[in-house]
Formats: structure tokens, sequence, C-alpha cells
């Protein structure tokens, strides 16, 4: 059993970039070589210090992510750099290197997809065969995860519902795939507009994405994972599948290791938007959950349906939404209607104080100029053309190495 950690006291982040071949920008289902590589014999996990790299279900995604539990979010930009650059040099000797954002703006997933075929391959060769991943939703998404712990039922009961209330508001700070297969989608974060369906085949998995109404480890049994079990068991005859695992709503509870893990985060241009975006959702989670905006009874009572009809158009429209549920902003201390965009300046300003400088700038930049989705749309213009979204995604790339915020 793993060690438990109270309230904020430590936190888990999780990163996914794509490998790229540099000389076509197609990706390239080459992480068992960079894996290789980098230990000297093929490994599923590489433990490099502060940070940690590990395969994913499709064999171009990388995921690098905090060596275990940590309480330092300031400094953790910087050892995420350190590991970008180390694996860009690793991957110069192939033509290769990585790419940011949620999903890769040419990529055909019904010819480009080709799935992790070492360790874990039994699971992931069962996914496919139920959900057949070679589509966008599967094989085409980049996320950065934040992993929360709680203590015992009563804290799980504050985290998950003041986490239940914030998902909503999710894509419209951090939005970024906004083109699939050279095409404006019409979605800021058509990553998540796939997530909704992407396991319809077993509709107890991802339910509306925003979790149930439970507060207790019991009742989320009883809730969310008896029903999934019961869903897969069918397919799953072996039993080869855990249904932490399996929970794909936007934040699943990982009583494996007590701990919320949200899910709903599309991945920024580099470490420093990523973090200070992580720095800005936890933040906000803390006034919260400390009752500095709504009381946890008010917190509670929100529905799953009541958060997916907020949520819903904020994938599509990301921070330019106009929230008029007068409810839902009194949450947040708001009288009238906001856009997104609003609301989240509103968090950022009471969230400020307990904030390290050294994530303004992504902050603000995201605040003033839009989402990465938007700011990407901006860069493209009206030229829609392959050429034009190398040229606009290299950039991106090169954020990535330097790790700096793109602007337009």
């Amino acid at each position: 059993m793993s060690k438990k950690y109270h309230l904020f006291e430590v936190y888990g982040i999780e990163l996914e970039y794509m490998l790229i071949d540099t000389a076509t920008f197609k990706v390239a289902p080459k992480v068992d070589a960079l894996l290789t590589k980098k230990n000297g014999a093929l490994t599923s996990d590489i433990d490099n210090g502060l940070i940690a790299w590990s395969n994913e279900l499709v064999a171009h995604v990388i995921e690098l992510k905090t060596n275990g539990p940590t309480k330092d979010l300031d400094n953790l930009s910087e050892a995420f750099h350190k590991n970008i650059i180390e694996i860009n040099s690793l991957l110069k000797t192939e033509n290769l290197k990585l790419l940011p954002t949620a999903s890769h703006p040419l990529m055909n997933p019904l010819t480009d997809t080709q799935l992790w075929k070492h360790s874990f391959s039994e699971v992931y060769e069962l996914y496919n065969r139920i959900f057949d991943c070679k589509g966008h939703g599967w094989s085409n998404v980049q996320s950065t995860h934040i992993n929360l712990p709680f203590f015992d039922d009563k804290e799980f009961e504050k985290l998950h519902a003041a986490i239940r209330v914030i998902l909503p508001l999710i894509p419209g700070l951090c939005a970024s795939s906004p083109i699939l297969e050279g095409k404006n989608t019409g979605f800021k974060d058509t990553r998540l507009e796939y997530y909704k369906t992407n396991q319809k085949e077993i509709p107890e998995m991802t339910g509306l994405v925003i979790p149930e109404r439970v507060f207790t480890k019991i009742d989320y049994y009883s809730t969310i994972f008896e029903p999934i079990k019961k869903a897969i068991a069918p397919k799953d005859t072996n039993g080869i599948l855990d249904h932490h695992f399996l929970n794909s709503r936007g934040a699943i509870a990982r009583f494996d290791r007590n701990a919320i893990e949200i899910r709903l985060v599309d991945i920024q241009e580099c470490p420093q938007a990523d973090i200070a975006i992580c720095v800005l959702i936890i933040e906000t989670l803390k006034l919260l959950v400390n009752k500095h905006l709504a009381s946890l009874s008010d917190q509670k009572g929100w529905t799953k349906e009541a958060l997916f009809a907020v949520f819903n158009p904020i994938i599509k429209e990301g921070e330019n939404y106009e929230v008029t549920n007068t409810n839902y902003l009194q949450l947040f201390h708001l009288e009238e209607n906001a856009t997104v965009n609003a609301i989240w300046k509103h968090l950022y300003k009471l969230a400020k104080p307990t904030i390290h400088a050294s994530h303004y700038h992504a902050i603000e930049t995201i605040l003033n100029d839009g989402t990465l989705a938007t700011r990407i749309l901006k860069a493209v213009d009206s030229d829609f053309s392959e050429a034009h979204i190398k040229k606009v995604y290299s950039k991106l790339a090169d954020c990535l190495q330097t790790n700096t915020v793109f602007s337009v």
C-alpha cells in the first residue's frame, strides 16, 4: 500500500508527447527505440531522477511524469524541460523530435496508428478489440494529468466535490486541439469532443465525463466501479482489466493510491505553460475545498447532468463561451453572466497571492491572448495548407525545446 497523504500535501503531474519524423512531420511509432537508446535495453519505464518516462497505448506517444509524489510544483517546469532536451537529443540521430499539443494536426489515424507491442500489450490488444483504437480519440491524443491526494473519506468528499464543479471550465483554460487532418474542426478542444464518445461501446466507462455525485469510497464502488465491471465482464473473459484503469471519467478516483486524477487538461506547447495551468487549477481547488467560495453542500448539490450542460459548449467555444447559469456562477462569487475567460480571470485574481511569480507569464498569456487553441488558429489564419500548418506547429516544437510560451 502506498503512503497516504493529506489534501494538497503532494502532487503528481503527467505530460504526454508525440514523436514525429523531422523530415515528413508524420507521427513516428518509435518510442521503443527511444527507451532502448536511453536504457541500453528495451523497458517500458525509465527512472530518470525527478522525472520518469514510460510508453503509452500507441507507439508514438511518450509519457513524462513526476517520479512519485512531489511537494514542489514551482521547479517542475524546469525538471520536465531538462528531460525534453535530453529526449530530443537522443531522437536527433533518428531524425525524430517531440511535438507538443493535444493532437497532431495532420495525422491520419487509420493509416498512421501503431499500438505499443511490448509489455502490457495484452491489455492494449483487448482495448483495441473492444473499441478499435485507430481513431483520433485513441491514437491522436496527448494530455496532462493532475493527481491530487486525499487521506480518507472526509478528504475525498471535499476534493471530489471541488473537482466536479471546476471540471466544466478546464477546456476554456487549456484547449489545444483545434485542427485535425488539416482542417479546423470547429472545436477548440477536439480531444474532449472525442473523449465523450470514445468508449460508446461500453458507456459505463466514461459516463457523462463529469463524475456522479459520490463522496465516499463505498458509494464510488457501487455507483461507478461495479457497473463498469459488470459491463466489461462479457468482453474481458480472462479478467485482465482493472476497474481503476477502465474508469474514464474526466476525473477518476484512484483508491489504490488515494488520489483523484484529473484528465481533462489538453497538453500545451511547453512545460512552463503546463505547470502554470496545473498550479492555477490546484489553487482554485484550494479556494473551493477551504470554502472561500461555495459551501461544501452547494458544491455537492450539482448533478453530473447540470455540470455537463456547462461543460459541453465549452469544448466547442473554449474561453469565449458565455456561462448564463447564475447558480453555477454563484459558486465562484460571480453575480452575472460571464465568459469562461472572465471566470478564469476572476479566479486567477483570487488565487494569485498564493501562486509563485514564475507562473504569471504563462497564465496571463492564456488569459489575455486566449487558449493555445485560439493562438494556433490565429497563427494559421486562413491558410490550412499542409506546408503552413507544419510551419506553425514547427514553432510549437521550438517552444517545447526552449520552454517558451507561444505567442502570435
